[in-house]
């Protein structure tokens, strides 16, 4: 966690209670349950921070692409970077974050 400059105690707390209130927000989020099939993809996303193989975790289920070949790598990006209707914008939040975090270790 990174400290932003701030004038003095007061200001600091209400950061930290800010960053408190923020990462509450997002364990809620994780433990929700998933509502739709591209949730269960984007909760496996974020479970494995790989998009090969939450791409495997969906061929193991036997479903496919909207093109109606085999869901692939580049269908779990997709699905992250442009969303879908039935997953929550919280959770789409979360999975952008960790493939920042991903593309920020390379």
């Amino acid at each position: 966690m990174i400290l932003n400059p701030y004038t003095d105690t007061a200001e600091l707390i209400a950061a930290l209670e800010n960053q408190i209130e923020v990462l509450s927000e997002k364990i809620s989020t994780l433990k929700q349950e998933p509502q739709s099939f591209n949730e269960q993809v984007i909760f496996k996303y974020i479970d494995t921070a790989s998009t090969g193989k939450t791409k495997d975790f969906v061929r193991s289920l036997g479903v496919k692409s909207e093109r109606g070949s085999l869901f692939s790598s580049g269908d779990v990006s997709k699905l992250i970077k442009s969303g879908a209707d039935d997953i929550s914008p919280a959770l789409l939040a979360i999975a952008r974050e960790v493939v920042n975090m991903k593309n920020k270790k390379r």
